[in-house]
């Protein structure tokens, strides 16, 4: 894992955006904070980024890491055959902590998607994050920012004490309001399954279930 000098950007700071944008342009990562965590994030379209995300985290490649959406319009650049379910969550939950795993598209990177045919995505409920991906104009590939299975990070300092200098810049926005990872749910098999809890758990389950009577 390469070392950098990590430049610390308040959001407030003019042209904070525009600088990060630049750095993920570039192939690079950042770490940036979301409604539920702080993330690191790679462009999602460029391989060779989304590959330094598993080796900043030490993440199991077998380990799907998922994209991070301006809006639910989005989801049909990234997956097929959603599930007439699967657009009522996501009017009812997003922009918010949920997260759906769905049919992948052909062109979606194999490296996102562990090799296998589904693909997860969020419309995250964050003003700068969801500025980041319009301003990118792409998927935003991205994963917590901690190592694999140590606490996630609500602060730029805890990204900090967590990556150290494994992430050459850090989008600091405050603390994150959720402090909790999204709710996963898995649209690729009938019924759908929660993977992870998350905040949204019994909210979702009912509405599944709901769906299904």
């Amino acid at each position: 894992v390469e070392v950098y000098r990590v430049k610390v950007v308040p959001v407030s700071q003019p042209g904070a955006i525009a600088a990060a944008v630049e750095v993920l342009q570039r192939g690079e990562v950042i770490a940036l904070p979301t409604d539920t965590v702080y993330g690191i994030g790679a462009h999602g379209l460029l391989g060779a980024a989304i590959e330094q995300l598993y080796e900043i985290k030490g993440r199991d490649r077998l380990k799907a890491i998922a994209l991070l959406l301006a809006g639910v319009e989005d989801v049909q650049r990234v997956a097929v055959r959603v599930p007439q379910i699967a657009w009522q969550l996501a009017e009812r939950f997003w922009p918010g902590a949920l997260t759906l795993v769905l049919p992948k598209a052909s062109d979606v990177l194999d490296v996102l998607t562990g090799g296998g045919d589904a693909v997860a995505v969020r419309v995250p409920d964050h003003a700068v994050a969801l500025a980041l991906i319009r301003a990118l104009g792409a998927p935003l590939a991205a994963t917590s920012a901690n190592l694999s299975g140590e606490p996630e990070a609500r602060t730029a300092a805890e990204v900090l004490a967590a990556l150290g200098e494994r992430v050459p810049f850090v989008l600091d926005g405050g603390r994150c309001p959720g402090g909790v990872a999204s709710t996963v749910v898995d649209m690729t098999v009938q019924p759908p399954v929660i993977r992870r809890p998350g905040p949204l758990a019994g909210e979702v389950q009912a509405l599944l279930q709901a769906a299904s009577a």
